[in-house]
């Protein structure tokens, strides 16, 4: 198994991650992107409204190696943050349309990471003081 058990809940609990691609010059651009953890091929698809007319949608085609992290802050005192970088590879795919939040059709063309590289930090540790946290870091 790709992600740990406490990593599919929270990717399951989030609403937004960001998408870091490399554009066709070599700089990167960062978006921030709706997800959906597909449980059936352990990968990350990344859909949205007008995804094959996105730059984002382009950059992979050209250059496959993406990052996409989900975070949040868990508490503000005790300052303690939560996240999930996922390091991989991304190709152009194709999905069902889905339904958005605002009613409106989603594009059936999706970004699909498939991960090379797990980083998951507070996630599932509470008790741990959070400066004494370790990130859990593994090639997958």
């Amino acid at each position: 198994m790709t992600f740990k058990p406490h990593e599919i809940d929270y990717l399951n609990n989030a609403d937004l991650g960001r998408l870091a691609t490399v554009q066709r010059n070599g700089t990167p651009q960062a978006s921030p992107v709706g997800f959906t953890y597909n449980a059936e091929l352990g990968t990350i698809d990344i859909v949205g409204y007008n995804m094959a007319k996105s730059q984002k949608y382009r950059n992979i085609a050209v250059n496959p190696k993406v990052a996409f992290v989900v975070d949040d802050i868990a508490s503000k005192t005790p300052w303690r943050v939560r996240c999930l970088e996922i390091r991989g590879i991304a190709q152009q795919a194709t999905a069902p349309r889905a339904t958005g939040a605002a009613g409106d059709t989603l594009d059936a063309a999706i970004i699909r990471i498939t991960p090379t590289r797990i980083i998951s930090f507070g996630i599932d540790d509470t008790d741990t003081p959070p400066h004494e946290l370790k990130a859990d870091s593994r090639d997958v």
